[in-house]
Protein backbone atom coordinates (compact mmCIF):
# COMPACT_ATOMS: atom_id res chain seq x y z
CA UNK A 1 0.00 0.00 0.00
CA UNK A 2 2.70 2.30 1.16
CA UNK A 3 4.71 1.78 -2.54
CA UNK A 4 1.05 1.98 -4.14
CA UNK A 5 0.03 5.31 -2.50
CA UNK A 6 3.80 7.15 -3.70
CA UNK A 7 5.03 6.70 -0.10
CA UNK A 8 8.37 5.66 -1.72
CA UNK A 9 10.75 6.32 1.18
CA UNK A 10 8.82 5.21 3.89
CA UNK A 11 8.32 1.86 1.89
CA UNK A 12 11.92 1.71 0.97
CA UNK A 13 12.62 1.50 4.88
CA UNK A 14 10.23 -1.07 5.75
CA UNK A 15 11.03 -3.76 2.71
CA UNK A 16 14.16 -3.39 4.62
CA UNK A 17 12.98 -3.65 7.99
CA UNK A 18 10.95 -7.23 6.78
CA UNK A 19 14.45 -8.28 5.27
CA UNK A 20 12.76 -9.05 2.43
CA UNK A 21 15.68 -7.87 -0.05
CA UNK A 22 17.44 -10.93 -1.90
CA UNK A 23 14.21 -13.10 -1.57
CA UNK A 24 13.24 -14.86 -4.78
CA UNK A 25 9.58 -14.75 -4.95
CA UNK A 26 8.43 -13.18 -8.17
CA UNK A 27 6.50 -10.66 -6.38
CA UNK A 28 8.82 -9.65 -3.36
CA UNK A 29 11.65 -9.01 -5.83
CA UNK A 30 9.94 -7.40 -8.05
CA UNK A 31 8.15 -4.43 -5.16
CA UNK A 32 12.23 -3.89 -4.55
CA UNK A 33 12.24 -3.07 -8.51
CA UNK A 34 9.17 -1.49 -8.00
CA UNK A 35 10.52 1.10 -5.38
CA UNK A 36 13.88 1.79 -7.29
CA UNK A 37 11.24 2.44 -10.37
CA UNK A 38 9.28 4.96 -8.10
CA UNK A 39 12.46 6.96 -7.19
CA UNK A 40 13.32 7.18 -10.82
CA UNK A 41 10.20 9.08 -11.88
CA UNK A 42 10.13 11.06 -9.01
CA UNK A 43 13.34 12.41 -9.64
CA UNK A 44 13.47 15.07 -12.65
CA UNK A 45 13.51 14.07 -16.17
CA UNK A 46 16.88 15.27 -17.15
CA UNK A 47 18.12 13.00 -14.38
CA UNK A 48 16.27 10.51 -14.77
CA UNK A 49 17.72 8.22 -17.16
CA UNK A 50 20.28 6.62 -15.21
CA UNK A 51 17.88 5.43 -12.12
CA UNK A 52 15.23 4.26 -14.84
CA UNK A 53 18.18 1.91 -16.35
CA UNK A 54 18.69 0.63 -12.66
CA UNK A 55 15.14 -0.30 -12.28
CA UNK A 56 14.69 -1.65 -15.26
CA UNK A 57 17.64 -4.09 -15.19
CA UNK A 58 16.33 -5.25 -12.15
CA UNK A 59 12.70 -6.24 -13.60
CA UNK A 60 14.49 -7.83 -16.29
CA UNK A 61 16.20 -9.77 -14.43
CA UNK A 62 13.04 -10.97 -12.55
CA UNK A 63 11.43 -11.63 -16.04
CA UNK A 64 14.49 -14.04 -17.49
CA UNK A 65 14.37 -15.74 -14.34
CA UNK A 66 10.09 -16.28 -14.12
CA UNK A 67 8.55 -14.89 -17.26
CA UNK A 68 6.43 -13.29 -15.97
CA UNK A 69 4.91 -10.89 -17.53
CA UNK A 70 4.64 -8.18 -14.75
CA UNK A 71 8.31 -7.64 -14.24
CA UNK A 72 8.57 -8.07 -18.24
CA UNK A 73 6.76 -5.44 -19.43
CA UNK A 74 8.07 -2.85 -16.59
CA UNK A 75 11.68 -3.56 -17.98
CA UNK A 76 10.50 -2.77 -21.54
CA UNK A 77 8.45 0.45 -20.05
CA UNK A 78 11.32 1.61 -17.93
CA UNK A 79 14.45 0.92 -20.72
CA UNK A 80 11.87 3.29 -22.63
CA UNK A 81 12.25 5.92 -19.95
CA UNK A 82 15.90 5.17 -19.38
CA UNK A 83 16.66 5.92 -23.20
CA UNK A 84 16.76 2.92 -25.03
CA UNK A 85 14.18 2.76 -27.25
CA UNK A 86 15.16 -0.61 -29.05
CA UNK A 87 15.99 -2.93 -26.32
CA UNK A 88 12.17 -1.61 -25.26
CA UNK A 89 10.51 -2.42 -28.34
CA UNK A 90 12.28 -6.15 -28.09
CA UNK A 91 11.26 -6.54 -24.83
CA UNK A 92 7.30 -5.22 -25.72
CA UNK A 93 7.71 -7.91 -28.81
CA UNK A 94 8.33 -10.38 -26.63
CA UNK A 95 6.25 -9.67 -23.63
CA UNK A 96 3.20 -9.14 -26.59
CA UNK A 97 3.80 -12.92 -28.08
CA UNK A 98 4.06 -14.28 -24.27
CA UNK A 99 0.67 -12.71 -22.90
CA UNK A 100 -0.95 -14.17 -26.63
CA UNK A 101 -0.03 -17.27 -25.70
CA UNK A 102 -1.52 -17.73 -22.20
CA UNK A 103 -5.03 -18.13 -23.28
CA UNK A 104 -8.28 -16.87 -21.73
CA UNK A 105 -8.75 -15.55 -18.52
CA UNK A 106 -11.49 -13.72 -16.77
CA UNK A 107 -12.06 -11.13 -13.92
CA UNK A 108 -8.57 -9.46 -12.54
CA UNK A 109 -6.30 -11.67 -14.39
CA UNK A 110 -8.17 -10.95 -17.91
CA UNK A 111 -7.75 -7.14 -16.96
CA UNK A 112 -3.66 -7.29 -16.29
CA UNK A 113 -3.15 -9.25 -19.13
CA UNK A 114 -5.58 -6.90 -21.32
CA UNK A 115 -3.47 -3.59 -19.87
CA UNK A 116 0.06 -5.57 -20.43
CA UNK A 117 -0.77 -5.88 -24.18
CA UNK A 118 -2.02 -2.40 -24.43
CA UNK A 119 1.75 -1.19 -22.86
CA UNK A 120 3.23 -3.62 -24.67
CA UNK A 121 1.35 -2.01 -28.35
CA UNK A 122 2.14 1.38 -27.12
CA UNK A 123 5.59 1.06 -27.04
CA UNK A 124 5.77 -0.27 -30.32
CA UNK A 125 3.82 2.55 -31.45
CA UNK A 126 0.82 0.97 -32.54
CA UNK A 127 -1.56 3.42 -30.89
CA UNK A 128 -4.72 2.21 -32.85
CA UNK A 129 -4.60 -1.25 -31.44
CA UNK A 130 -3.41 -0.62 -27.74
CA UNK A 131 -6.63 1.75 -27.89
CA UNK A 132 -8.48 -1.25 -28.86
CA UNK A 133 -6.90 -3.31 -26.66
CA UNK A 134 -7.56 -0.53 -23.52
CA UNK A 135 -11.20 -0.81 -24.15
CA UNK A 136 -11.33 -4.91 -23.58
CA UNK A 137 -9.91 -3.54 -19.96
CA UNK A 138 -11.85 -1.54 -19.46
CA UNK A 139 -14.60 -3.85 -19.43
CA UNK A 140 -12.99 -6.44 -17.14
CA UNK A 141 -11.19 -3.60 -14.26
CA UNK A 142 -14.98 -4.20 -12.28
CA UNK A 143 -14.36 -1.66 -9.23
CA UNK A 144 -10.98 -2.02 -9.02
CA UNK A 145 -10.38 1.44 -9.81
CA UNK A 146 -6.65 1.86 -8.22
CA UNK A 147 -5.36 -0.58 -10.74
CA UNK A 148 -6.71 1.75 -13.62
CA UNK A 149 -5.27 4.60 -12.09
CA UNK A 150 -2.06 2.71 -12.04
CA UNK A 151 -2.18 1.88 -15.65
CA UNK A 152 -3.44 4.78 -16.76
CA UNK A 153 -0.25 6.80 -15.32
CA UNK A 154 2.18 3.82 -16.90
CA UNK A 155 0.61 4.68 -20.43
CA UNK A 156 0.70 8.55 -19.76
CA UNK A 157 4.20 8.34 -18.66
CA UNK A 158 4.84 6.36 -22.05
CA UNK A 159 3.30 8.89 -24.07
CA UNK A 160 5.17 11.79 -22.62
CA UNK A 161 8.49 9.77 -23.28
CA UNK A 162 7.61 8.84 -26.78
CA UNK A 163 5.92 12.73 -27.69
CA UNK A 164 2.64 10.69 -28.05
CA UNK A 165 -1.01 12.46 -27.62
CA UNK A 166 -2.35 11.39 -24.49
CA UNK A 167 -5.84 11.22 -26.17
CA UNK A 168 -5.83 7.23 -26.11
CA UNK A 169 -6.51 7.64 -22.52
CA UNK A 170 -9.05 9.52 -23.24
CA UNK A 171 -11.84 7.09 -22.61
CA UNK A 172 -10.06 4.86 -20.04
CA UNK A 173 -11.26 6.74 -17.16
CA UNK A 174 -12.67 6.12 -13.97
CA UNK A 175 -16.02 7.50 -12.95
CA UNK A 176 -15.72 11.32 -11.95
CA UNK A 177 -15.45 12.99 -8.72
CA UNK A 178 -17.52 15.81 -7.78
CA UNK A 179 -17.64 18.05 -5.11
CA UNK A 180 -21.35 20.00 -5.25
CA UNK A 181 -22.81 22.33 -2.81
CA UNK A 182 -25.54 24.52 -3.25
CA UNK A 183 -28.19 26.98 -1.29
CA UNK A 184 -30.41 25.86 1.48
CA UNK A 185 -34.68 25.76 0.35
CA UNK A 186 -36.81 27.66 1.84
CA UNK A 187 -40.74 26.30 3.18
CA UNK A 188 -43.38 26.88 0.41
CA UNK A 189 -44.37 30.37 0.85
CA UNK A 190 -41.73 31.77 1.99
CA UNK A 191 -38.78 33.77 -0.36
CA UNK A 192 -35.25 32.76 -0.04
CA UNK A 193 -32.08 32.49 -2.98
CA UNK A 194 -33.68 28.62 -3.73
CA UNK A 195 -37.25 28.39 -3.15
CA UNK A 196 -39.91 25.34 -3.15
CA UNK A 197 -40.92 25.65 -6.59
CA UNK A 198 -37.58 25.10 -8.52
CA UNK A 199 -37.07 22.26 -6.37
CA UNK A 200 -38.29 19.74 -9.30
CA UNK A 201 -36.27 21.27 -11.96
CA UNK A 202 -33.81 21.47 -10.01
CA UNK A 203 -33.64 17.86 -8.77
CA UNK A 204 -33.94 16.94 -12.85
CA UNK A 205 -30.66 19.25 -14.10
CA UNK A 206 -28.90 17.42 -10.42
CA UNK A 207 -29.82 14.10 -11.90
CA UNK A 208 -29.19 14.50 -15.66
CA UNK A 209 -25.79 16.35 -15.05
CA UNK A 210 -24.41 13.40 -13.02
CA UNK A 211 -25.54 11.04 -15.74
CA UNK A 212 -23.74 13.16 -18.31
CA UNK A 213 -20.73 13.03 -16.05
CA UNK A 214 -20.02 9.80 -15.28
CA UNK A 215 -20.33 10.68 -11.70
CA UNK A 216 -19.22 7.92 -9.41
CA UNK A 217 -18.00 10.04 -6.00
CA UNK A 218 -19.56 13.00 -4.30
CA UNK A 219 -18.20 15.33 -1.70
CA UNK A 220 -20.05 18.11 0.13
CA UNK A 221 -22.33 18.19 3.17
CA UNK A 222 -25.93 17.35 4.06
CA UNK A 223 -28.06 20.76 4.63
CA UNK A 224 -31.68 21.02 3.39
CA UNK A 225 -32.15 21.77 -0.29
CA UNK A 226 -29.43 21.10 -2.66
CA UNK A 227 -27.07 19.05 -0.70
CA UNK A 228 -29.66 16.84 0.11
CA UNK A 229 -31.02 16.19 -3.63
CA UNK A 230 -27.10 15.81 -4.52
CA UNK A 231 -26.97 13.04 -2.17
CA UNK A 232 -30.35 11.48 -3.20
CA UNK A 233 -29.37 11.20 -6.64
CA UNK A 234 -25.67 10.46 -6.35
CA UNK A 235 -27.20 7.50 -3.71
CA UNK A 236 -29.51 6.50 -6.34
CA UNK A 237 -27.07 6.10 -9.41
CA UNK A 238 -24.85 4.01 -6.76
CA UNK A 239 -22.35 6.55 -6.27
CA UNK A 240 -20.54 7.32 -3.17
CA UNK A 241 -21.25 9.80 -1.22
CA UNK A 242 -18.90 11.81 1.61
CA UNK A 243 -20.39 13.68 3.80
CA UNK A 244 -18.76 16.46 5.90
CA UNK A 245 -21.04 18.41 9.20
CA UNK A 246 -19.36 21.48 10.32
CA UNK A 247 -20.21 20.45 13.51
CA UNK A 248 -22.74 17.97 15.95
CA UNK A 249 -25.06 16.52 14.39
CA UNK A 250 -28.42 17.40 16.70
CA UNK A 251 -27.45 21.13 16.20
CA UNK A 252 -26.50 20.67 12.57
CA UNK A 253 -30.05 19.59 11.74
CA UNK A 254 -31.71 22.60 13.74
CA UNK A 255 -29.87 25.21 12.41
CA UNK A 256 -29.51 23.88 9.00
CA UNK A 257 -32.01 21.12 8.05
CA UNK A 258 -35.47 21.63 10.35
CA UNK A 259 -35.98 25.28 9.44
CA UNK A 260 -37.04 24.10 5.48
CA UNK A 261 -39.16 21.50 6.99
CA UNK A 262 -40.16 18.29 8.45
CA UNK A 263 -39.81 16.88 5.24
CA UNK A 264 -36.14 17.39 4.98
CA UNK A 265 -35.44 16.02 7.93
CA UNK A 266 -36.55 12.71 7.19
CA UNK A 267 -34.31 12.69 3.65
CA UNK A 268 -31.42 13.94 6.22
CA UNK A 269 -31.74 11.12 7.78
CA UNK A 270 -32.40 8.73 5.23
CA UNK A 271 -29.18 9.96 3.34
CA UNK A 272 -27.46 9.99 6.67
CA UNK A 273 -28.02 5.69 6.98
CA UNK A 274 -27.13 5.25 3.60
CA UNK A 275 -24.13 7.95 2.31
CA UNK A 276 -20.68 5.86 2.60
CA UNK A 277 -18.92 8.28 5.43
CA UNK A 278 -19.13 11.28 7.52
CA UNK A 279 -16.98 13.34 8.87
CA UNK A 280 -17.82 16.06 11.31
CA UNK A 281 -15.37 19.82 11.16
CA UNK A 282 -15.80 19.66 15.45
CA UNK A 283 -17.85 17.20 17.17
CA UNK A 284 -18.26 20.17 19.65
CA UNK A 285 -21.21 22.94 19.14
CA UNK A 286 -21.54 25.44 16.67
CA UNK A 287 -21.63 28.47 19.21
CA UNK A 288 -22.74 30.89 16.27
CA UNK A 289 -18.78 30.68 14.46
CA UNK A 290 -19.68 30.60 11.06
CA UNK A 291 -16.02 29.41 10.65
CA UNK A 292 -16.91 25.97 10.92
CA UNK A 293 -19.24 25.69 7.73
CA UNK A 294 -16.07 27.26 5.65
CA UNK A 295 -14.02 24.74 7.10
CA UNK A 296 -16.39 22.16 6.45
CA UNK A 297 -16.82 23.04 2.48
CA UNK A 298 -13.00 23.75 2.35
CA UNK A 299 -12.67 19.99 3.46
CA UNK A 300 -15.22 18.17 1.17
CA UNK A 301 -13.25 20.48 -1.56
CA UNK A 302 -9.95 19.28 -0.57
CA UNK A 303 -11.08 15.78 -0.35
CA UNK A 304 -12.52 15.68 -3.79
CA UNK A 305 -9.18 17.00 -5.01
CA UNK A 306 -7.20 14.62 -3.39
CA UNK A 307 -9.53 11.48 -4.11
CA UNK A 308 -9.33 12.36 -7.89
CA UNK A 309 -5.42 12.90 -8.02
CA UNK A 310 -5.65 9.22 -6.51
CA UNK A 311 -7.36 7.77 -9.01
CA UNK A 312 -5.86 9.90 -11.42
CA UNK A 313 -9.10 10.80 -12.75
CA UNK A 314 -11.51 13.86 -13.83
CA UNK A 315 -12.96 16.18 -10.84
CA UNK A 316 -15.44 18.55 -11.02
CA UNK A 317 -17.49 21.07 -8.54
CA UNK A 318 -21.48 20.70 -9.35
CA UNK A 319 -23.16 23.99 -7.55
CA UNK A 320 -26.79 24.59 -7.45
CA UNK A 321 -26.21 28.68 -7.25
CA UNK A 322 -28.45 31.98 -7.71
CA UNK A 323 -25.30 33.74 -9.26
CA UNK A 324 -24.56 36.67 -6.52
CA UNK A 325 -21.07 37.22 -5.57
CA UNK A 326 -20.15 36.55 -1.75
CA UNK A 327 -20.53 38.73 0.74
CA UNK A 328 -18.55 36.76 3.23
CA UNK A 329 -16.33 33.76 3.48
CA UNK A 330 -18.63 31.63 3.96
CA UNK A 331 -21.54 29.67 2.07
CA UNK A 332 -22.23 28.63 -1.46
CA UNK A 333 -21.39 31.56 -3.60
CA UNK A 334 -18.23 31.35 -1.72
CA UNK A 335 -17.18 27.58 -2.60
CA UNK A 336 -18.13 28.67 -6.18
CA UNK A 337 -15.30 31.02 -6.29
CA UNK A 338 -13.01 29.21 -4.17
CA UNK A 339 -13.42 26.48 -6.60
CA UNK A 340 -13.06 29.20 -10.02
CA UNK A 341 -9.91 30.41 -8.29
CA UNK A 342 -8.37 26.52 -8.92
CA UNK A 343 -9.23 26.84 -13.08
CA UNK A 344 -11.05 23.20 -12.54
CA UNK A 345 -14.15 22.18 -14.30
CA UNK A 346 -17.20 24.24 -12.78
CA UNK A 347 -20.83 23.40 -13.38
CA UNK A 348 -23.62 25.57 -12.05
CA UNK A 349 -27.44 24.75 -11.71
CA UNK A 350 -29.02 28.55 -11.60
CA UNK A 351 -31.26 29.47 -9.03
CA UNK A 352 -32.99 32.60 -9.00
CA UNK A 353 -35.04 34.48 -5.73
CA UNK A 354 -33.61 36.41 -2.47
CA UNK A 355 -32.56 36.54 0.63
CA UNK A 356 -29.71 35.29 2.94
CA UNK A 357 -27.87 32.30 2.12
CA UNK A 358 -26.14 32.87 6.45
CA UNK A 359 -27.21 34.93 9.54
CA UNK A 360 -25.09 37.01 10.68
CA UNK A 361 -24.42 34.98 13.95
CA UNK A 362 -24.74 38.32 16.23
CA UNK A 363 -25.79 35.96 19.67
CA UNK A 364 -21.63 34.37 18.78
CA UNK A 365 -19.46 34.77 22.27
CA UNK A 366 -17.65 37.68 21.76
CA UNK A 367 -14.59 36.61 23.81
CA UNK A 368 -13.46 34.69 22.00
CA UNK A 369 -14.12 32.85 18.33
CA UNK A 370 -11.89 29.85 16.18
CA UNK A 371 -10.08 30.67 13.39
CA UNK A 372 -8.81 27.87 10.79
CA UNK A 373 -4.72 27.28 11.60
CA UNK A 374 -1.80 24.64 10.32
CA UNK A 375 -0.25 22.94 13.31
CA UNK A 376 2.94 21.03 13.36
CA UNK A 377 3.63 19.51 16.32
CA UNK A 378 7.40 17.43 16.44
CA UNK A 379 9.93 15.80 18.86
CA UNK A 380 13.11 13.87 18.78
CA UNK A 381 13.08 10.11 19.00
CA UNK A 382 16.01 9.06 21.36
CA UNK A 383 15.84 12.22 23.26
CA UNK A 384 14.94 10.46 26.89
CA UNK A 385 18.48 8.75 26.64
CA UNK A 386 20.52 11.59 26.80
CA UNK A 387 21.67 12.63 29.65
CA UNK A 388 23.09 15.85 31.15
CA UNK A 389 26.44 16.00 29.59
CA UNK A 390 24.42 16.03 26.25
CA UNK A 391 21.63 18.15 26.76
CA UNK A 392 23.50 21.49 25.85
CA UNK A 393 24.97 20.28 22.93
CA UNK A 394 21.33 18.67 22.16
CA UNK A 395 19.75 22.51 22.68
CA UNK A 396 22.02 24.39 20.51
CA UNK A 397 22.59 21.97 17.90
CA UNK A 398 19.52 20.84 17.10
CA UNK A 399 17.03 22.78 19.13
CA UNK A 400 19.37 25.85 17.84
CA UNK A 401 19.15 24.36 13.91
CA UNK A 402 14.90 23.81 14.04
CA UNK A 403 14.71 27.18 15.75
CA UNK A 404 16.86 28.53 12.66
CA UNK A 405 14.54 27.05 10.47
CA UNK A 406 11.73 28.67 11.88
CA UNK A 407 13.12 31.98 12.09
CA UNK A 408 13.76 31.79 8.50
CA UNK A 409 9.62 31.98 7.86
CA UNK A 410 9.58 34.88 9.89
CA UNK A 411 6.07 36.80 10.20
CA UNK A 412 4.55 33.34 9.03
CA UNK A 413 4.68 31.72 12.16
CA UNK A 414 1.97 32.83 14.65
CA UNK A 415 2.93 30.96 17.46
CA UNK A 416 6.00 28.69 18.38
CA UNK A 417 6.30 26.77 21.94
CA UNK A 418 9.21 24.47 22.91
CA UNK A 419 9.11 21.85 25.91
CA UNK A 420 12.32 19.98 26.36
CA UNK A 421 12.22 18.10 23.07
CA UNK A 422 9.37 19.35 21.97
CA UNK A 423 7.91 21.84 19.08
CA UNK A 424 4.78 23.49 18.53
CA UNK A 425 4.21 25.60 15.78
CA UNK A 426 0.86 27.44 14.51
CA UNK A 427 0.66 28.94 10.83
CA UNK A 428 -2.05 30.48 8.99
CA UNK A 429 -1.30 28.31 5.70
CA UNK A 430 -0.75 24.65 5.30
CA UNK A 431 1.84 25.32 2.39
CA UNK A 432 3.62 27.30 4.44
CA UNK A 433 3.65 24.73 7.59
CA UNK A 434 4.42 22.03 5.27
CA UNK A 435 7.82 24.03 3.65
CA UNK A 436 8.68 24.51 7.35
CA UNK A 437 7.80 20.93 8.08
CA UNK A 438 10.11 19.75 5.36
CA UNK A 439 12.52 22.52 5.92
CA UNK A 440 12.95 21.13 9.41
CA UNK A 441 13.60 17.20 8.81
CA UNK A 442 16.08 18.63 5.93
CA UNK A 443 17.89 20.70 8.59
CA UNK A 444 18.04 17.34 10.96
CA UNK A 445 19.12 15.20 8.18
CA UNK A 446 21.99 17.32 6.98
CA UNK A 447 23.09 17.41 10.80
CA UNK A 448 22.96 13.84 11.22
CA UNK A 449 24.74 12.70 8.38
CA UNK A 450 28.36 14.51 9.72
CA UNK A 451 26.61 13.89 13.53
CA UNK A 452 29.87 14.04 16.17
CA UNK A 453 28.73 14.87 19.44
CA UNK A 454 25.43 13.42 20.00
CA UNK A 455 23.67 9.49 19.54
CA UNK A 456 23.10 8.47 15.99
CA UNK A 457 19.94 7.27 16.60
CA UNK A 458 18.27 10.69 17.15
CA UNK A 459 15.36 11.81 14.71
CA UNK A 460 12.87 14.02 14.73
CA UNK A 461 9.03 13.39 13.54
CA UNK A 462 6.88 15.59 12.91
CA UNK A 463 2.81 15.78 12.52
CA UNK A 464 1.08 18.55 10.81
CA UNK A 465 -2.80 19.08 11.29
CA UNK A 466 -5.40 22.05 9.80
CA UNK A 467 -8.32 22.71 12.00
CA UNK A 468 -10.55 25.71 13.51
CA UNK A 469 -8.97 26.40 16.83
CA UNK A 470 -9.49 29.35 19.52
CA UNK A 471 -6.90 32.06 19.68
CA UNK A 472 -6.72 34.22 22.61
CA UNK A 473 -4.27 35.83 25.32
CA UNK A 474 -2.65 33.00 27.38
CA UNK A 475 -2.13 34.34 31.20
CA UNK A 476 0.61 32.61 31.69
CA UNK A 477 2.85 33.14 28.58
CA UNK A 478 1.05 36.54 28.50
CA UNK A 479 0.92 36.32 24.84
CA UNK A 480 -1.14 35.07 22.43
CA UNK A 481 -1.74 31.39 21.97
CA UNK A 482 -3.91 28.57 20.63
CA UNK A 483 -6.10 26.12 22.22
CA UNK A 484 -9.06 23.93 21.45
CA UNK A 485 -9.84 20.28 20.42
CA UNK A 486 -7.96 20.31 16.79
CA UNK A 487 -4.99 21.35 18.68
CA UNK A 488 -4.83 18.22 20.84
CA UNK A 489 -5.63 16.21 18.00
CA UNK A 490 -2.36 17.69 16.00
CA UNK A 491 -0.33 16.63 19.20
CA UNK A 492 -1.41 13.30 18.91
CA UNK A 493 -0.04 12.48 15.46
CA UNK A 494 3.39 13.41 16.04
CA UNK A 495 3.90 10.19 18.53
CA UNK A 496 3.34 7.81 15.81
CA UNK A 497 4.84 9.42 12.93
CA UNK A 498 7.60 7.20 11.98
CA UNK A 499 11.01 9.12 12.38
CA UNK A 500 12.72 11.21 9.16
CA UNK A 501 8.98 11.69 8.32
CA UNK A 502 6.13 14.42 8.42
CA UNK A 503 2.66 12.48 8.79
CA UNK A 504 -0.47 15.08 8.28
CA UNK A 505 -4.15 14.71 8.98
CA UNK A 506 -6.80 14.24 6.45
CA UNK A 507 -7.65 17.62 6.69
CA UNK A 508 -4.14 19.28 6.56
CA UNK A 509 -3.88 17.02 3.57
CA UNK A 510 -7.30 18.74 2.09
CA UNK A 511 -6.16 22.36 3.01
CA UNK A 512 -2.77 21.54 1.01
CA UNK A 513 -4.95 20.07 -2.02
CA UNK A 514 -6.62 23.48 -2.19
CA UNK A 515 -3.67 25.69 -1.89
CA UNK A 516 -3.34 25.45 -5.78
CA UNK A 517 0.09 23.89 -5.90
CA UNK A 518 1.99 21.32 -6.87
CA UNK A 519 4.78 21.83 -4.63
CA UNK A 520 3.40 19.00 -2.63
CA UNK A 521 2.23 15.45 -2.66
CA UNK A 522 0.02 14.17 0.41
CA UNK A 523 0.75 10.43 0.19
CA UNK A 524 -2.34 8.17 1.95
CA UNK A 525 -0.62 5.62 4.06
CA UNK A 526 -3.50 4.19 6.14
CA UNK A 527 -5.23 4.70 8.88
CA UNK A 528 -3.19 4.50 11.73
CA UNK A 529 -4.03 4.68 16.02
CA UNK A 530 -3.53 8.60 17.21
CA UNK A 531 -1.35 8.78 20.41
CA UNK A 532 -2.95 8.39 23.88
CA UNK A 533 -5.78 6.74 22.86
CA UNK A 534 -6.96 9.22 20.29
CA UNK A 535 -8.80 6.89 18.18
CA UNK A 536 -7.75 5.63 14.38
CA UNK A 537 -7.09 8.56 12.12
CA UNK A 538 -6.50 8.74 8.20
CA UNK A 539 -2.31 9.38 7.78
CA UNK A 540 -0.68 10.63 4.81
CA UNK A 541 3.03 11.17 3.98
CA UNK A 542 3.90 14.66 3.13
CA UNK A 543 6.42 14.86 1.07
CA UNK A 544 7.89 17.41 -2.01
CA UNK A 545 7.50 16.77 -5.33
CA UNK A 546 10.49 17.02 -7.48
CA UNK A 547 11.20 20.55 -8.94
CA UNK A 548 10.14 20.65 -12.61
CA UNK A 549 9.74 16.55 -13.20
CA UNK A 550 8.91 17.29 -17.03
CA UNK A 551 11.58 19.45 -18.02
CA UNK A 552 14.07 18.27 -20.67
Amino acid sequence: MLARAGATQLARQRYAEYQLEGRKEEDIAALAARLSKDVALQAPSNKRKAPAADAAGQYEAIYRRTAGYFPGINAATLSLVAGDTVHARELAREISTLVDGLGAAGGEEAYYRLATQAEALLILGREEAAQSKLAEAYSEVGGDLAALATTRKQLALICTVSDMSKDILANFVPPRVIHYCGHIIKPAGEMGRFTTDQESRVSQEIIDQLAQSDVGFGYGSLAAGADIIFAEALLKRGAEVHVALPFRKDEFVDISVAPSGVDWVNRFERCMENVTSIRYATEDSYLGDDQLFSYCSGMGMGLALLRARYLDGPVEQIAVWDGMPPSQPVGTSFDVAQWRDLNLPQSIINVSGSGNEVSDSSDKPAALSRVQRAMLFGDIKGFSTLGDRDLPIFVDQILGRLAEVIDSFSDAVLFRNTWGDGIFVVFEQAKIAARCALAMQTAMAEYLADIRDLPDYLALRLGGHFGPIYRTRDPVLRVENYFGAHVSRAARIEPVTPEGCVYVTESFAARLALDDTSEFACDYVGSHPAAKGYGNLPMYLLRRISEDPDSD
